[in-house]
């Protein structure tokens, strides 16, 4: 005869669950550190954020971040130039073993969407040209792995990668969200 699950929710409250708690297989599989430069990429067509981290193991360090700032007399068609050199730039000089970049986000704007991924297009294209792999994860995923709340504000985000880091204060949005992705890769990443 089976209980009815009400029942059982009582008798897990009342920390008097019986049988064995199922095991998450990820959590079996050892963690190997991961151990290089990553760049980060937090792509926009007007403020793309950059980031560049060392790791090695579980420290982390930031070597460099920036955001490119261009204006809005710049033409569109000369900013995804001006992106895809600042990535190829950042490639040659830190050589990074890994690229990490925010996935494409939904937006309902058809013309933003446009632009948001041509810039996306350019900072890509340096890496990959680069022969650089490139990751891509989503906001939430960034924000659960680096504040531990999937629903982090940017400030939240900036504060909290400020402290992980000891920097001597919180980054520009742009770029720590740059960060947030590279550390994200950092602390998820699984070799093979």
């Amino acid at each position: 005869m089976s209980k009815s699950s009400r029942k059982l929710w009582a008798q897990h409250l009342a920390g008097q669950s019986t049988g064995p708690k199922p095991v998450d297989p990820r959590l079996l599989i050892k963690k190997t550190p991961y151990k290089g430069r990553i760049l980060g990429i937090d792509p926009s067509l007007r403020g793309t954020g950059l980031a560049i981290l060392e790791c090695s193991g579980s420290k982390y360090q930031l070597l460099h971040s920036e955001t490119l700032e261009l204006k809005p007399k710049v033409p569109s068609i000369e900013c995804l130039g001006l992106i895809h050199q600042a990535i190829a730039h950042l490639v040659e000089l830190w050589k990074p073993r890994h690229v990490s970049c925010e996935e494409t986000i939904y937006v309902q704007n058809f013309k933003t969407a446009q632009i948001m991924g041509a810039a996306r297009g350019a900072a890509l294209s340096a890496a990959v040209i680069g022969e650089v792999p490139v990751f891509e994860y989503a906001p939430l995923r960034v924000k659960q792995a680096v504040v531990g709340f999937g629903r982090a504000s940017k400030g939240q985000m900036s504060q909290t990668i400020s402290q992980m880091l000891g920097l001597p204060k919180p980054l520009p949005y742009d770029q720590s969200d740059a960060l947030g992705l590279a550390l994200c890769h950092a602390m998820t990443w699984h070799p093979g």
